[in-house]
């Protein structure tokens, strides 16, 4: 017999392809609560360099109007 996947509301999905997409993204969700956390985390590296760098920039650009006045 062929196999006839069919897709969850009883249509004919001649590929498969709906299921092995559904496949795909289950398998990359993640498995707890901490893998969450972690990912938030690890995201707010980048936008903390920026911050530090933007507050260094405003610094030396303040030191450098200071000089230049005093």
């Amino acid at each position: 017999m062929a196999n006839n996947p069919q897709t969850p509301d009883g249509n004919h999905d001649p590929a498969g392809s709906t299921q092995m997409f559904r496949a795909f993204v289950d398998e990359g969700a993640p498995q707890s609560p901490r893998a969450a956390a972690a990912t938030q985390q690890t995201s707010s590296g980048p936008r903390a360099g920026i911050i530090i760098g933007v507050v260094v920039a405003v610094v030396i650009v303040a030191a450098a109007a200071w000089l230049a006045l005093a």
